[in-house]
């Protein structure tokens, strides 16, 4: 309808330039409008007995349009465009091979679709104006002379790759245009800027055509499961996964993990809003030492075409390690022993603690042979002493017993080193222990009260916040609905501290409820620079042990579970990294080390060395090397050959000495990428062509394909001018002018 009004395609006005072809200046055009404008005003001036009140103003605004259309066509309008020359330029067509194509829809798969356009007359009339060479790609590209070597069975599709190396192959050419035929399922993230950028900058046109549904329905896919890539022995995870569906809205459906062939964890869960990404938490024991590849799955429901999309791996290095906390204690309490008592059954943490049972001793506990002297001359004062531990615990302590660089060094720990900080509730501390005016205060979750006499004797409720329900350090149980109800028939605390209100970032896990009192935060965390601190206002969650049955562990696993949330994240000296462990018919692997002496400061001028060991006899050995705009960190890519598992160790040398070591897990997957996002990406396509000055065709479009590329200001080209004076539209507005006005002066009787 557009080319029959207009003449042209839409291509011709987006990408060409209004030109006036006749010898008068623009400017005299202008004169001619002003001067018939003023002629007709005057004209229906001097009929207004017949017309009144704004009617004149109606037929002027008419006959004026009539004569700037009319006088607009004697100056001779044409559009100049660039077109590529015949048979002088090259148009690359890129086909998408890969295994998402050989979906079957409407009578016949994506890629016979493709191929039965391009056979239609499509391919032979870009052999008449131009060079055209056809190419296949999935994880590479790859020329073909014929249609029929294409077979869908690439494991992976990676349009920006293909788009470069396309563009590549064709420096030394006139490439006037490429051709995108695919359902735009890319397995690489997307196309990159500097991809888009260096096709701009060559003025080449990508024409995208789309094949495949815009909605697989029913359909259940996962997009994603995050959680922690490494875990302590024995610790609770909590994975946060993330999916979608179309057409089971509302449906139940069973959301699951298994390690191997083992269920940890399974749920019911409702499938929400259709489209949208949807949340659910699955928590589930990491288990015993060792690489671990977690299967996320959704049980496949009646219908689904696709049910290879509904499982996704995932690694974690379950560690042997065990992070020791040190935990310093003002006065000898009840609290301060079955601390202990929970942590001595925890196989994956290390106490040390440190009493002050007179105001010049200290009774020290956890001290082991290989450190006798440990905590020998009280509080440690150097970097290297407290970032030794993993975790601080500050008990019954006032501020003023740390010293001014103590005090500095505590809030390091935290923000440099990356540990974790938990202040306890009690006399001596918190605001009764001068905290408020200490620069320890900007590390507490809480804004603390001024004044002292916060602390209270009195029974009090616990009572868990919507956070806490769902926190793993409130987790007494893995449904949220029986957690809270749990902690609902749990002791009253023997008593509590009053806190502020809590700071901007940090999250209130629970409140206490005392007769007469407020309710005020009780537990609250927060991260502080790489670290975390927290603070537990009561040193009266003893009573959790001694007033339930002997054999509950309640008080037990609550500790254990806030000191490992308070330790386990806390980075090593070296810190090795990959932005995906798990790659999808990918070979390249990006390796990161943070690398750190031991006060936690950046390290440069050391050597940082990836020794790799794979499936089979696959192993490597790669040099990371230091990046420019961060120090201390160093980078390099390693292509892993074959599909499987694999480990590697971060060795660091300074001096040919061993200064720290770390090790990362990776796993290469073969045959997985194409199962996921097999609707077709059209957002993707669109923008291919959008931002390249290119047009995206749906696949029964593609007969227009072969008129419309020749509009291109790549290649070699030429610029034709086409005149525009006889479009149909035009001749069909003047009708439509002088047409209205013949009808309002007919309807006003002045005809």
């Amino acid at each position: 309808m557009f080319e029959f009004l207009f003449k042209y395609p839409t291509t011709v006005f987006s990408k060409g330039e209004l030109v006036l072809l006749a010898p008068w200046p623009l400017w005299a055009l202008g004169a001619a409008i002003a001067v018939a404008a003023v002629a007709l005003g005057v004209n229906i001036r001097g009929s207004r007995s017949l017309l009144s009140g704004a009617r004149p103003a109606v037929i002027w605004l008419l006959q004026s349009a009539v004569v700037v259309l009319v006088l607009f066509l004697l100056w001779h309008p044409a559009i100049s465009i660039a077109t590529l020359r015949p048979q002088q330029n090259v148009v690359s067509v890129l086909i998408d091979d890969s295994r998402s194509m050989a979906l079957r829809e409407e009578g016949g798969t994506r890629l016979q679709q493709a191929v039965s356009g391009l056979n239609s007359g499509v391919l032979d009339a870009l052999r008449k104006k131009f060079q055209v060479r056809v190419y296949r790609f999935g994880k590479n590209l790859e020329r073909i002379d014929k249609l029929e070597q294409l077979t869908a069975s690439a494991g992976a599709s990676r349009i920006g790759d293909a788009v470069t190396e396309a563009l590549t192959d064709a420096s030394t050419l006139p490439l006037g245009a490429l051709v995108l035929l695919s359902d735009g399922a890319d397995n690489s993230g997307g196309i990159d800027r500097e991809t888009i950028a260096r096709i701009r900058q060559r003025r080449i046109p990508v024409h995208t055509v789309g094949f495949g549904r815009e909605k697989i329905s029913p359909d259940v896919e996962i997009s994603d499961a995050t959680l922690p890539a490494r875990a302590l022995v024995d610790s609770r995870l909590a994975a946060q996964v993330t999916f979608r569906h179309n057409g089971y809205t509302q449906r139940k459906a069973r959301l699951a993990v298994r390690d191997g062939n083992k269920v940890l964890a399974s749920q019911e869960i409702t499938l929400k809003a259709e489209g949208v990404p949807q949340t659910e938490s699955l928590t589930f024991q990491a288990g015993i030492a060792g690489a671990k590849g977690f299967q996320f799955s959704i049980d496949p429901l009646d219908g689904e075409e696709n049910v290879n999309n509904n499982t996704l791996l995932r690694l974690v290095n379950v560690e042997a390690t065990k992070p020791r906390i040190l935990y310093i204690e003002g006065e000898p309490r009840w609290e301060f022993k079955f601390i202990r008592r929970a942590i001595d059954e925890d196989r994956s943490l290390e106490l040390v603690s440190m009493l002050r049972t007179t105001q010049n001793k200290i009774y020290r506990q956890g001290v082991t042979n290989a450190r006798p002297q440990e905590l020998e001359h009280g509080f440690p004062a150097k970097a290297e002493e407290l970032f030794f531990y993993s975790g601080l615990i500050v008990g019954s302590v006032e501020a003023g017993y740390f010293t001014a660089a103590q005090q500095e060094l505590i809030k390091e720990f935290a923000n440099r080193r990356g540990g974790g900080v938990l202040f306890l509730g009690g006399r001596f501390t918190l605001s009764d222990g001068g905290y408020p005016a200490s620069p320890l205060a900007e590390m507490l979750p809480v804004r603390l009260p001024p004044q002292k006499g916060t602390f209270h004797r009195d029974e009090a409720n616990f009572e868990l916040t919507p956070a806490g329900r769902e926190s793993l350090i409130c987790r007494l149980e893995d449904r949220p609905e029986r957690n809270a109800e749990r902690w609902k028939k749990m002791p009253l605390l023997a008593d509590y501290q009053e806190l502020g209100e809590v700071k901007p970032g940090a999250v209130a896990l629970a409140e206490v409820n005392a007769p007469g009192k407020r309710r005020m935060p009780v537990l609250a965390v927060e991260n502080y620079g790489r670290g975390r601190t927290a603070v537990f206002a009561t040193q009266g969650s003893w009573r959790w042990k001694m007033l339930q049955d002997h054999q509950d562990k309640t008080h037990h696993m609550f500790w254990q579970q806030l000191l490992r949330w308070l330790a386990s994240e806390s980075p090593g000296a070296v810190v090795a990294s990959t932005p995906r462990p798990v790659l999808a018919d990918e070979t390249k692997v990006h390796l990161r080390a943070d690398v750190r002496d031991k006060a936690y400061k950046p390290m440069a001028n050391v050597r940082v060395e990836a020794r790799i060991v794979g499936p089979g006899d696959a192993s490597g050995t790669v040099e990371l090397l230091p990046q420019p705009l961060e120090e201390g960190v160093y980078e390099a890519d390693w292509d892993a050959e074959k599909p499987g598992s694999y480990v590697a160790e971060i060795v660091v040398k300074k001096d040919q000495q061993e200064a720290g070591r770390d090790v990362l897990m990776f796993r290469r997957e073969d045959g997985v990428a194409e199962n996921f996002r097999l609707a077709q990406n059209r957002e993707l396509l669109e923008k291919l062509a959008e931002q390249t000055g290119g047009r995206y065709y749906t696949a029964r479009d593609l007969p227009k394909l072969s008129d419309q590329i020749s509009y291109s200001e790549a290649g070699i080209t030429t610029r034709e001018t086409r005149d525009l004076w006889d479009m149909p539209a035009v001749f069909l507005a003047a009708l439509l002018l002088r047409g209205s006005e013949w009808l309002l002066r007919r309807r006003w009787g002045v005809v």
